[in-house]
């Protein structure tokens, strides 16, 4: 599903799409308990993620109860990163939404709406957190606080923090529609969770390239190539956290299996979470091709090279 093709993308139809985004918005809204909980509980004996996010079927030599679990692991991470970002995420957008006070009444209820998405994923995922932590073993650990991620990412260019936003929130829709809902396998409550973070998102992502392109239109060339640097860093620091928590999870996973693995087979699985990590987070946003399109308009050749030259590491892993 890509919503953005959906909706014209000329300056003059922008109120026309905030406002879809509102009716839209208050038709769709669902709470934690009423729409999803309901008293229901995660299946451990599924997987939560799926291969095709998890790349667990690379680990061949996993039985598969290790890779059941493997995944549960992942998905207990999936849920806490998406936590992390959106509370930069919700912050940002309030701050979007002051620029439009005093104009268009609808962006402004559209970006807080957003925003109070946002704030209720983080406490959805939150819960989550507590359900599987109750399950699995003792011992996992989040490398990273939150709000200090936010304070750190909402110190660089509104341009750039828009930009990773959009990418986020791009690549949620690639994740659930190509990889979460086709998989009868997993547990249910898992796919459901990531259902109606789903649709949430699918407005969101509108509002993302609409903020985008009005910041971009406001910046001089050298603060658009300032902002390019920032973005750069910005995706490091996503990286830096993936490679903590993947090596943070692997180890959790070894720990918690009945028998040794070999150096070669630790090694394997090492490095198969940060791949399956670096999939999820960077490199499934940046080959979206909507997002590509995005980058490409409002960069340079230049730009864009210091972009690609940044993220080789990362895609080649």
């Amino acid at each position: 599903m890509n919503t953005i093709a959906t909706l014209p993308g000329s300056e003059s139809g922008n109120a026309a799409r905030y406002a879809r985004i509102v009716r839209s918005s208050k038709k769709t809204e669902w709470q934690i308990d009423r729409d999803l909980l309901q008293d229901r509980r995660f299946d451990f004996s599924r997987k939560f993620l799926p291969d095709g996010l998890s790349q667990i079927d690379r680990l061949t030599f996993l039985t598969a109860s290790e890779a059941r679990l493997l995944s549960q692991i992942q998905g207990r991470t999936y849920a806490y990163i998406f936590g992390l970002v959106e509370r930069f995420i919700s912050a940002k957008m309030l701050d979007q939404g002051r620029a439009h006070v005093f104009d268009n009444q609808l962006a402004l209820e559209a970006l807080v709406r957003f925003s109070n998405d946002e704030i209720k994923h983080q406490a959805l995922f939150r819960r989550m957190e507590t359900m599987m932590g109750s399950q699995l073993p003792a011992g996992y650990r989040q490398v990273a606080d939150p709000n200090d991620v936010a304070r750190a990412v909402l110190a660089a260019s509104t341009w750039s923090v828009l930009a990773l936003t959009c990418h986020i929130e791009l690549f949620v829709q690639s994740h659930y529609v190509q990889s979460i809902a086709p998989r009868e396998e997993l547990c249910p409550l898992f796919k459901d969770v990531f259902k109606f973070h789903w649709k949430d998102e699918s407005r969101h992502v509108v509002l993302d390239e609409l903020e985008w392109q009005t910041e971009h239109a406001k910046l001089s060339p050298a603060e658009r190539d300032q902002a390019v640097n920032d973005l750069i860093t910005l995706v490091a620091a996503v990286d830096a956290i993936l490679l903590a928590q993947s090596a943070s999870d692997a180890d959790y996973f070894m720990g918690n299996v009945s028998r040794s693995f070999s150096a070669d087979e630790a090694a394997q699985i090492k490095a198969g979470v940060l791949s399956a990590y670096r999939w999820q987070y960077i490199v499934s946003g940046v080959q979206h091709p909507h997002f590509g399109q995005l980058l490409t308009h409002m960069t340079t050749p230049a730009q864009m090279s210091r972009i690609q030259t940044a993220l080789a590491p990362i895609m080649s892993n």
